[in-house]
C-alpha cells in the first residue's frame, strides 16, 4: 500500500472526543460501567487516525493489520471483478466496525478494499491488543460477543435474503434494519450491496412511493 493511501495517526492531538464516543459506545453493551482504570487501557490500545474522502483503509493483497471503529464519518467494504465492477460487502457510519475479520485472523492477504465515502475519523485497534483486552476488560469482552452474535444473525439474513427474496424485499429490510445509511450512500453504493443494478433499484423505489400514495 502506498504510503499517502494510509490512514493518517493523530495521536499527538490527543483527541478525547474519540475516546469518550468509544466509551459511550461501550457502556451500551456492558452490564458494568468502564472503570478509569479500563479507559486507560484502552486508550493505550486504540489508535487514533483520519481518512480522507476515497482514501484507502485497506487495499485487496493486503493484510488487514488493524479493525477500526468509525468516530465521524462513512466507509465501504468491497471487492472489484475482472470487469472492474465493484460489489460492495459491507457499509459502515458511525459507531460501525470496518475490517476485513478473515484477513486479520488467518493473517493472509485481503480480497477486499476498505475506503472513505466521507472524510472520516476513526479508532485504530490490532488483534494483540484485542485479545488482550478481551481478557483484562470485562465490558470489552461483553461488547465483542455481542457484535459477534449480532454478526452471524445479519450475515444468515443476508445470505438467506440474496437467494430467495425479490429485489423489493431486499431494499425494505435495508431500509428497515439501517436507515441512516439510506441517508450516506448514493442508490448505485446500495444497489450494489443488495445485489441489484441500479436500474432495478429505482424501479423498486419509484414503485413503492406509487404504492404509498394509493
Amino acid at each position: 500500500m502506498d504510503v499517502r493511501q494510509r490512514p493518517t495517526s493523530c495521536r499527538a492531538v490527543i483527541p478525547q472526543y474519540m475516546y469518550d464516543a468509544f466509551f459511550n459506545y461501550l457502556e451500551k453493551f456492558s452490564s458494568e460501567p468502564v472503570s478509569e482504570d479500563d479507559k486507560v487501557l484502552l486508550k493505550k490500545a486504540l489508535v487514533p487516525a483520519k481518512l480522507r474522502k476515497r482514501q484507502y483503509f485497506l487495499q485487496a493483497g493486503d493484510q488487514c493489520k488493524h479493525f477500526a471503529f468509525i468516530v465521524k464519518g462513512a466507509m465501504r467494504q468491497y471487492s472489484v471483478d475482472d470487469k472492474g465492477s465493484e460489489h460492495i460487502i459491507r457499509l459502515g457510519v458511525e459507531d460501525w466496525w470496518m475490517g476485513d475479520r478473515e484477513s486479520w485472523v488467518m493473517l493472509s492477504p485481503s480480497i477486499y478494499n476498505i475506503d472513505a465515502w466521507e472524510d472520516t475519523e476513526m479508532l485504530l485497534i490490532n488483534r494483540a491488543n484485542t485479545l488482550e483486552l478481551i481478557k483484562t476488560i470485562h465490558p470489552f469482552c461483553e461488547m465483542i460477543q455481542q457484535l459477534d452474535e449480532k454478526n452471524n444473525i445479519a450475515n444468515q439474513r443476508r445470505l438467506t435474503s440474496s437467494i430467495s427474496s425479490t429485489a423489493q424485499k431486499r431494499y425494505t429490510e435495508f431500509v428497515d434494519c439501517y436507515p441512516e445509511l439510506t441517508q450516506r450512500f448514493p442508490q448505485h453504493i446500495i444497489a450494489s450491496y443488495l445485489g441489484i443494478t441500479k436500474d432495478t433499484l429505482s424501479r423498486v423505489r419509484r414503485q413503492l412511493l406509487q404504492d404509498k400514495s394509493i
